[in-house]
């Protein structure tokens, strides 16, 4: 039996020019993006169907005003709610009128800005509002911003 000789130039051409060997099994060296890509979309799917369900969920009256809505933050914000039976709920926790300014002054120094979203019952006073707000301008939060229902009366369509 005898020992098989490989022709130099042979091997050079199925080596091709990188030096490589052409053979069935060959390593890839590009990287599929697609099955990346397919992953990232049903990300973003789920979370554009996720993130309507992540609001702050205590039931309030709103008043329905004309207005703009306000641009959205980086972080998640905090919101203050003041319910008919005049409860004050942070976000969704039940917090005592006394203890207000602390915990207030305590998120503050947690986060990063200043806005609260004030979501107030339109059965309430305004004076009960109005002193929620110094409450709120007391721990901190300068960035006040009242959360109203859109699609109500504007100024203009009550002269008439």
């Amino acid at each position: 039996m005898g020992a098989n000789v490989v022709n130099g130039s042979a091997d050079r051409q199925r080596r091709g020019r990188s030096g490589r060997r052409r053979g069935r099994y060959s390593s890839m060296s590009e990287i599929n993006v697609t099955p990346f890509v397919d992953v990232m979309l049903v990300l973003l799917i789920i979370f554009m169907v996720s993130a309507p369900l992540l609001t702050v969920g205590v039931p309030v009256q709103l008043p329905e005003t004309a207005a703009e809505a306000l641009p959205v933050d980086d972080e998640e914000p905090l919101t203050v709610t003041l319910t008919a039976s005049r409860q004050i709920m942070i976000q969704e926790s039940d917090t005592p009128p006394g203890e207000l300014i602390g915990k207030l002054q305590a998120i503050l120094a947690e986060r990063v800005s200043d806005r609260v979203y004030l979501r107030a019952d339109g059965s309430l006073p305004y004076e009960y509002v109005m002193q929620v707000m110094g409450a709120l301008n007391a721990g901190g939060f300068r960035n006040i911003g009242l959360v109203t229902d859109t699609g109500g009366p504007s100024l203009e369509e009550e002269d008439g």
